[in-house]
């Protein structure tokens, strides 16, 4: 099939490295990889994959937390922040997922 449409976008520069590092190590141009994302979309009339939010374990989803969990759990941050008790975003992240 001749390729003649041109796509113009505008993505996080982030996460277009981190598609091209996994794609880089698949051997797939990136030109390729969306091209095959849209011959996916047409085949199956949507998305190619389920979108979804993430499920938050009920220890840290504040839906599910009663008024006084979550003030305890506001005010022991508050608590940790003010003792000098931090750590960088990434790090909390990463020890989340582990946990969970």
């Amino acid at each position: 099939m001749e390729k003649t449409a041109t796509l113009n976008l505008r993505v996080d520069p982030v996460v277009k490295k981190n598609a091209e590092n996994v794609l880089g190590q698949l051997g797939i141009p990136m030109s390729t990889a969306i091209d095959m994302y849209l011959y996916q979309i047409s085949l199956t009339g949507g998305i190619p994959f389920a979108i979804s939010l993430p499920k938050a374990p009920a220890d840290v989803n504040a839906d599910y937390m009663t008024a006084s969990e979550l003030n305890a759990k506001l005010e022991k941050g508050y608590s940790d922040l003010e003792s000098g008790h931090v750590q960088d975003a990434a790090t909390a992240f990463r020890a989340f997922r582990e946990k969970h």
